[in-house]
């Protein structure tokens, strides 16, 4: 307990800066692999606290990892920093407090790590929305060394670690030839028809289909004017299914039911991803426990701590298939207000929420000291890991 305290101690005892840092990246909102600002401050306060800070991380510019290592032997532990901002709301859900959370733990673990032992990453991790840069870092094996990895999401309440659906973001680009509607309508290929086929597939497909999958999209291009049949229409869909494995059968379906109304539209159809595919978030519910455990400690009543449930896709599931993993939310605002929206978006700047991301951050580090100085603990947690892989 002793050291805790210090932990605890040491990141209150540095909350003026953390605060200074969340507002500054909150009022200079960046989208994905644009956060230039939010990055290189993160760098420099990392690097002020004596983490040598590796960037840029797989040519992506604005990645990085900061590492602080004990000279005693220990569990590696992996705290992940977003800061990516939402297009045309700005930091509506909160990336400015998750990175804070994750630097503030590292740097609170940092005032024991050379007694306890082991080795502290912060990974900066850009484009979460929309091209995460978690995917690419755990494919490369990034991951792989660390005993735990964590981060938490700042909600309208407390929840333990859930989970989330695996995504494929996919498009369909429909070409035809375009034609005068009315003086030659023969002599058209009708781009348009094709995606509008294809959402009527998708509609009845619907029928089909677990009650967890979810299939949403839009048309982006529909043409030009009503008088001219469109030579070149395309559609966006998001693709979710509860595995990874599900969804690559799900996919293909859509594909099928794409290139059905293409054939049927006498069109050519090109297939693409626009942006990133997620795997499904598998939560450690170990190390989850531990988590809520240490947040009870800072004085959380458990009837407050609600059973995580699912909140879409997120590229911290590609992380949890290599290692130990949670996500769990901490209530940073007072009233109910959903992410992305600009109510949750304003409350967030306020010093209730800055309150709620120090909190995270004593929480995750607490978390990481028992991980660290609980052999039995940290076993239990490989294990849990170990066997959800071999399903």
């Amino acid at each position: 307990m002793m050291m805790k305290q210090i932990i605890r101690t040491t990141i209150n005892g540095y909350s003026a800066r953390f605060k200074d840092i969340s507002l500054y990246i909150g009022a200079n909102p960046e989208l994905g692999n644009e956060e230039f600002l939010a990055s290189a401050r993160l760098k420099e306060e990392l690097l002020f606290h004596g983490f040598e800070v590796q960037a840029p991380v797989l040519g992506i510019e604005t990645a990085f990892i900061g590492t602080y290592k004990s000279a005693k032997a220990g569990p590696v532990i992996a705290f992940l920093a977003e800061y990516d901002a939402l297009a045309g709301l700005g930091h509506a859900c909160g990336h400015h407090l998750i990175c804070m959370m994750s630097v503030g733990a590292a740097v609170g673990l940092k005032s024991v790590i050379d007694e306890i032992g082991g080795e502290i990453r912060v990974y900066g991790t850009p484009a979460e929305e929309t091209r995460g840069a978690k995917v690419p870092m755990a494919a490369a094996g990034l991951f792989d060394d660390c005993d735990a990895a964590m981060m938490v999401h700042p909600l309208y309440q407390y929840e333990t670690s859930g989970r989330s659906l695996a995504l494929d973001a996919v498009q369909f680009e429909f070409f035809g030839k375009a034609a005068h509607a009315a003086a030659s309508p023969h002599e058209g290929i009708n781009a348009l028809d094709a995606v509008i086929q294809t959402f009527n597939g998708i509609n009845a497909f619907r029928q089909q289909v677990k009650s967890d999958v979810r299939i949403h999209g839009i048309i982006n291009q529909g043409g030009q004017a009503a008088n001219i049949i469109p030579d070149y229409a395309s559609a966006q869909f998001y693709v979710r299914a509860a595995t990874r494995k599900e969804l690559n059968v799900l996919t293909k379906r859509v594909i099928q039911i794409a290139e059905g109304a293409a054939l049927q539209a006498g069109c050519r159809l090109e297939v693409s991803n626009y942006e990133t595919s997620y795997d499904e978030m598998v939560t450690n519910e170990s190390l989850s426990k531990v988590f809520t455990a240490n947040l009870e400690g800072e004085g959380i009543e458990p009837a407050l701590i609600h059973s995580g449930g699912d909140h879409g896709s997120m590229d911290l599931g590609n992380v949890s298939l290599r290692c130990p993993a949670i996500h769990p939310y901490v209530q940073v605002i007072d009233e109910h207000h959903a992410l992305h929206t600009p109510e949750f978006r304003d409350l967030a700047m306020k010093d209730r929420a800055l309150e709620g991301m120090l909190l995270a951050a004593r929480t995750l580090a607490c978390t990481a000291f028992d991980i660290i100085t609980d052999e039995a603990l940290l076993t239990q947690i490989k294990q849990e890991f170990n066997a959800k892989a071999s399903l």
